[in-house]
């Protein structure tokens, strides 16, 4: 089980990593409306810029701690949590401008295993 909670924390954390530091300038099928980057991401939710450093904080502070929680198992349920929550504002953005559910897929994805890590 341990193994289980552990490959969740790293598939969570580098997940939010790939999207925020490795893909930040790059388009996806999964972006919101047509956008090809995340700033255009964030103006077609109708977000305004300093919204969006403010999540991009905080989910990959969220995912360093569920790297930490590694050590300091106390760190995970929190994180996941927190993530969880983000996760399903990330649904209610993409529900927000009517995108097709498809978009909605990876912010579903990562609730779920959120959900899954508060569980185990």
């Amino acid at each position: 089980m341990e193994n289980i909670k552990l490959a969740i924390q790293l598939i969570l954390a580098f997940g939010i990593y790939n999207v925020w530091i490795i893909n930040y300038t790059k388009g996806s099928k999964y972006r919101g409306g047509k956008s090809t980057n995340m700033s255009e991401e964030f103006e077609a939710y109708g977000f305004k810029s300093w919204f969006m450093k403010i999540i991009g904080f905080s989910k990959l502070t969220l995912a360093t701690l569920l790297i930490a929680g590694i050590w300091f198992p106390y760190l995970v349920e929190p994180s996941a949590f927190l993530i969880g929550t983000l996760m399903v504002g990330a649904l209610f953005a993409h529900l927000k401008i009517n995108d097709p559910f498809v978009k909605s897929i990876p912010a579903l994805i990562m609730l779920i295993l959120c959900s899954t890590l508060i569980i185990l």
